[in-house]
């Protein structure tokens, strides 16, 4: 089968192919896995992460991609919760231990054995792959496979960030960073608290137009301050500079949300400017986002589907893999970006 690989750490602002594409086996499902013919895979800035040595997999060569949706190609001999022809879809936990104390109160995403799909184990960027059923879902309908891929990730981490922020409808709730996770909070945001004031902090233009188009009743710079103190921030930049803004905008008792698996070095030094009256005081809260849970992608679909919530997506062809990458590096972004894989 065709996969694109990932063979080492890349300096995306020298390397314009940090993805070769090769020729790989066909792999085939144990007992208690499916193999899934692919056909769309969503692309997440975690890849860049993976790719520029933040994250990087334990072993290379590795296919990445983790927002994969496919149909059911074979199931393994104990394998039973699917039918073959089946659309399914594939998000970031690829497996956890299951044993744990933080497996067994439901919050897998913190298990010191969690590996993740296209990292820890070959994800998407393919024509098939493997995985166990247990951490499989079903599609719902209402989506096509390329409006659900972007859903599997963005959408269900985003879910885990609103979760966390604690919103109650009416209180006021700041986005910064509007790429694909973000538009997607807004949409359920306005959903699940319709009486709340969304304020969107993105560095273009285009990207702010976009907000006020999906309903945020401000848009401006991330150095901007909001015209009022907000009651949580989710940030999804790689930048430490919007942590410091944001802290500064929350109210008393404020939470900030940093949905990003890992933050880039480049502009680290802005921490020094954190001044503890100003950012840190009168019990604002600082809460991290960590891999996601099996339930996070559940309860979202289900969510996603009743609205319904569909992201805006761009796709780019199975072999425009290294052209999508380098556009999400330099941040040319209106939604969410879908590698086709099986036309």
């Amino acid at each position: 089968m065709k996969a694109w690989l990932l063979r080492e750490v890349s300096d995306l602002s020298k390397e314009k192919q940090p993805l070769r594409l090769a020729d790989v086996s066909k792999p085939i499902p144990g007992p208690h896995e499916v193999l899934i013919h692919i056909r769309c895979c969503g692309i997440c800035h975690t890849e860049l992460d993976e790719i520029e040595g933040r994250t990087p997999p334990p072993v290379y060569p590795v296919i990445p991609g983790h927002q994969v949706v496919g149909v059911i190609e074979r199931n393994g001999v104990q394998a039973k919760r699917f039918k073959e022809g089946e659309r399914v879809g594939v998000a970031w936990i690829f497996s956890a231990c299951g044993e744990c104390e933080y497996c067994r109160g439901g919050m897998e995403n913190l298990c010191m054995n969690f590996r993740a799909t296209g990292r820890d184990n070959h994800g998407g960027y393919a024509q098939f792959m493997v995985i166990d059923e247990n951490f499989v879902y079903p599609v719902p309908h209402v989506f096509s496979d390329v409006e659900a891929a972007p859903l599997l990730c963005a959408g269900a981490i985003g879910y885990r960030s609103l979760m966390l922020a604690g919103l109650s409808d009416g209180q006021l709730l700041g986005l910064t960073g509007f790429g694909s996770s973000g538009h997607l909070v807004l949409k359920m945001a306005c959903h699940l608290y319709p009486n709340s004031s969304i304020y969107v902090f993105a560095r273009s233009k285009q990207e702010q137009d976009f907000a006020r188009e999906l309903g945020a009743v401000w848009a401006s710079d991330p150095s901007e301050s909001s015209p009022e103190k907000l009651h949580a921030i989710i940030d999804t930049t790689p930048a430490w500079r919007p942590v410091t803004a944001a802290l500064s905008n929350l109210r008393p008792g404020g939470r900030l949300v940093i949905n990003a698996i890992r933050k880039e070095s480049g502009d680290q030094r802005a921490l020094l400017d954190l001044n503890y009256r100003d950012h840190l005081w009168m019990e604002k809260e600082v809460k991290s986002v960590a891999n996601i849970t099996r339930s996070d992608v559940e309860n979202f679909l289900a969510l996603a589907a009743s609205i319904p919530i569909k992201p805006q997506t761009e796709t780019y062809t199975f072999d425009q893999a290294n052209t999508a990458i380098l556009e999400l590096k330099r941040g040319d972004l209106r939604g969410a970006k879908v590698l086709v894989c099986n036309d």
